[in-house]
């Protein structure tokens, strides 16, 4: 029996072709197919400026360190997202709040983040979950009450948009990932997108040793203190080839939803969560609300279909410890959610497979 896998990389034969190509070059380091990356995606984006790194989590760190967010400063986080997201807030010494979530969308509810902001908060971190956009106008509105910054985790949400508009581009600051289970990759990598163009100068200082432009590591001036995010040539050239076949991935992205949506939306015991197709909001993997989501589960995976469950909620997480007494709708969602089989390679029999299998458990 064939497996039905959640997620799985897409890469074929010309993205080895595109890599060797730049290896013959013999500059593996970043270079003249990451400045090219970076115009591709600032194109696609409709931003004056990407800066490519090293991966999602480092473009969260490098947005918050650009904004001089620092150890005694609050960034508010979602309690239901990765742990990635309030990691970078750690790594610039300032401390993760924890919002809340719509039980609608999983995504941060404006309707308590305004109750979370005190003197001490500097950013906002609003995570699109699944290429599904948080309410940005909402988010917006309370930002510039506050006059406060926001720094867009579109890790998942590369080219899906709220309202016709790119998401990772209604902020100060968007941070994506090139990461294995992102709709292209390089294995490890992401990108800031900005229109701000100091920001742009600061965070391409912070992610090269302090040094503008190339250097050769020997008497170089360093114009401030920075690290090493570096994004390669080598990566670089495989995103770039992948990019070719972007529609083509989304394509296959929005049918998966579709099927899914069609044959799982008369169920009483699911709810496929809602992705705006035709304003341009897309998932990148589709994912749902269902009842005995162990049994169900293990039922598929029995039937050699693989699905992915949420993240526990951050609050619930040791370095992260608060009173559940302030999270009751990521405590409920979580214990119920999944991500269906989203794999890129997958077609439509695939996909109404697992709706059947969804449904025969259901029945029984």
């Amino acid at each position: 029996m064939k497996k039905i896998s959640w997620w799985e990389p897409l890469i074929d034969n010309s993205d080895v072709k595109a890599a060797a190509r730049t290896v013959k070059l013999n500059y593996p380091n970043e270079g003249i197919f990451t400045q090219k990356l970076e115009k591709k995606l600032s194109s696609l984006l409709r931003v004056k400026h990407c800066i490519c790194v090293t991966s999602g989590t480092a473009a969260i760190f490098l947005s918050l360190k650009s904004l001089n967010i620092k150890e005694g400063d609050e960034v508010i986080v979602p309690d239901v997202t990765f742990a990635a997201t309030a990691n970078a807030v750690d790594l610039c010494g300032a401390k993760p709040v924890l919002v809340d979530v719509s039980s609608d969308t999983a995504t941060m509810d404006p309707n308590v983040l305004e109750k979370r902001i005190s003197s001490k908060t500097k950013a906002i971190i609003p995570v699109h979950i699944s290429g599904r956009g948080a309410d940005m106008e909402k988010i917006l509105k309370i930002s510039r009450k506050y006059k406060i910054h926001i720094v867009e985790d579109a890790a998942e949400a590369f080219m899906s948009k709220h309202k016709k508009k790119y998401l990772g581009t209604f902020g100060t600051l968007g941070c994506f990932s090139f990461s294995a289970n992102k709709i292209i990759t390089s294995g490890q990598g992401g990108f800031i997108s900005t229109n701000n163009d100091k920001l742009n100068s600061i965070i391409r200082k912070l992610k090269n040793q302090g040094i503008v432009g190339k250097s050769d590591g020997g008497q170089t001036i360093h114009h401030m203190t920075g690290y090493n995010f570096k994004y390669t040539n080598l990566q670089a050239s495989i995103v770039l080839n992948q990019i070719k076949s972007l529609k083509k991935r989304i394509s296959r992205l929005k049918k998966h939803y579709e099927i899914y949506r069609d044959n799982l939306d008369n169920l009483p015991e699911v709810k496929v969560f809602k992705f705006n197709i035709k304003e341009g909001e897309f998932p990148l993997w589709t994912d749902f609300r269902c009842e005995n989501r162990e049994k169900l589960l293990s039922y598929l995976i029995k039937r050699k279909i693989d699905c992915r469950k949420f993240w526990y909620p951050l609050h619930t997480q040791k370095q992260f410890k608060t009173n559940s007494k302030n999270f009751k709708n990521s405590k409920k969602l979580c214990r119920n959610l999944l991500w269906l089989p989203s794999a890129l390679r997958l077609n439509n029999n695939d996909i109404l497979k697992v709706c059947k299998n969804i449904r025969n458990f259901y029945k029984k």
